[in-house]
């Protein structure tokens, strides 16, 4: 029952959002994914990977037998759009893999066996369906705020020194190699969240049941309740409201050469056309997220992990996509939205509902200094700038020792025998 009230209230969201999409004329989440059942996908290695989250339910047999299924069905469909002229493009055939072993659950599968595959099917139509919807509401903000505040933010900026405008004039000098490898870093930030989930969901099909928290509870949450903060405080980034890409909605064409002068911020209307998708930054919040979810990898994972996390700050600064202070609220939102989901699953611990409740208190507190105080943040660089690190690094600090908390105590046996207060403790200690 609890499954089938989640999953209504999924679909009870999605349909309200393709309800507004229709509204403006463009189709919802729900269109979009199922038109790419035969037409060309947007993002066929999005498709594939939510396909790969879907086989840590299966054996090693089922799994190579769905993905030469998944390749069979992608090599027809080339070999038709090559017949007709048409863009040679794949994903189709993950996506209907997905799609079939839904049928097969319910009509072939029963019991645990069945729930199992679903929730695996869930899993991977959730990711995929997940960017659906985040198109959707990036249309939404778009159409439905027309005035942006990034006069606030980029104020506030002059606090940290203007990273954005620092590090585009760094990726610019990188020239191209430099640049295509951060825009591939940025654009497949789902992909390197598959690669630590998978991880995590490997012994699924053996245990036949999946671990109480992983990666992807954490990303899917990310990006439900994100862009809704989005509506309350929309912003284009600099590369639109300070550069060429903002046409002549723009305050001047000034990024990354000159950053904008200090005066007293109002908000400005911008295009009906371009998301207000930057406070918080959720790209900083989803690469933290997999940061945070790699560390009880191995080494090559930690290390991938944390790669990932400073090229996608960097490429959101670099890009203009993002301020700094984007970036502080984004770490900040994350670091709060998994002690929230952590807490959650361990019953509300004391420990838990703090961390929860001091991130929430330090994300408001951002977002109401960026909108009250920014003349004044710029004013005193040299005392917000450290003030808003510093509340970053209060969450940060605050979370790695609350999960220390949360981490089992491992105890050798024979103190176990000898010191039977050590069992208790231990036991305190994990709950």
């Amino acid at each position: 029952m609890l499954w089938a009230a989640a999953g209504a209230v999924v679909l009870g969201f999605f349909i309200a959002l393709e309800i507004a999409a229709r509204h403006y004329g463009l189709p919802g989440p729900l269109t979009s994914q199922a038109q790419e059942v035969v037409f060309a996908p947007k993002s066929g290695f999005l498709l594939y990977a939510s396909m790969g989250l879907m086989l840590v339910v299966l054996t090693w047999r089922q799994r190579l037998i769905a993905v030469g299924a998944a390749v069979g069905i992608d090599i027809v469909f080339l070999l038709v759009r090559w017949a007709a002229d048409a863009e040679p493009t794949f994903g189709n055939g993950a996506l209907w893999v997905l799609l079939g072993c839904a049928v097969i659950a319910v009509t072939r599968r029963t019991g645990r066996e069945r729930a199992l595959l679903l929730k695996g099917v869930g899993l991977g139509l959730l990711l995929v369906t997940g960017r659906k919807t985040g198109d959707t509401w990036l249309l939404i903000t778009s159409k439905t705020r027309p005035m942006v505040l990034d006069q606030y933010t980029a104020t506030a900026d002059h606090a940290l020194g203007n990273p954005s405008w620092q590090v585009g004039r760094i990726v610019r000098a990188s020239g191209p190699i430099g640049t295509h490898a951060l825009d591939y870093i940025y654009i497949q930030l789902a992909l390197a969240a598959v690669v630590v989930a998978v991880y995590q969901l490997r012994h699924v099909a053996a245990e036949r049941r999946f671990p109480r928290h992983h990666l992807v509870r954490t990303f899917l949450i990310i990006g439900l309740i994100g862009p809704g903060i989005y509506m309350i405080f929309p912003v284009v980034g600099p590369v639109f409201a300070y550069g060429a890409d903002g046409g002549h909605w723009a305050l001047a064409d000034v990024w990354p050469n000159t950053p904008p002068p200090i005066g007293a911020p109002h908000p400005m209307r911008f295009d009906g056309i371009t998301p207000r998708n930057c406070m918080p930054s959720l790209h900083a919040a989803w690469a933290t997220a997999i940061f945070i979810h790699s560390r009880k990898g191995p080494r090559f994972l930690r290390y991938a992990g944390a790669f990932w996390l400073v090229a996608t700050l960097t490429a959101t600064l670099g890009f203009g996509y993002h301020y700094g202070v984007d970036l502080i609220a984004g770490v900040v939102f994350s670091l709060t939205t998994e002690a929230a989901i952590r807490s959650f699953d361990r019953g509300w611990d004391r420990a838990g509902i703090r961390l929860a409740a001091y991130g929430a208190t330090v994300f408001a507190a951002l977002l109401v200094s960026y909108r009250c105080l920014p003349t004044t943040m710029a004013d005193h660089p040299w005392v917000f700038g450290p003030l808003l690190l510093l509340a970053m690094a209060s969450v940060i600090h605050g979370y790695v020792r609350t999960a220390k908390r949360w981490e089992p105590v491992l105890v050798p046996a024979q103190r176990l025998e000898a010191q039977p207060e050590l069992v208790r403790t231990a036991v305190a200690r994990s709950r």
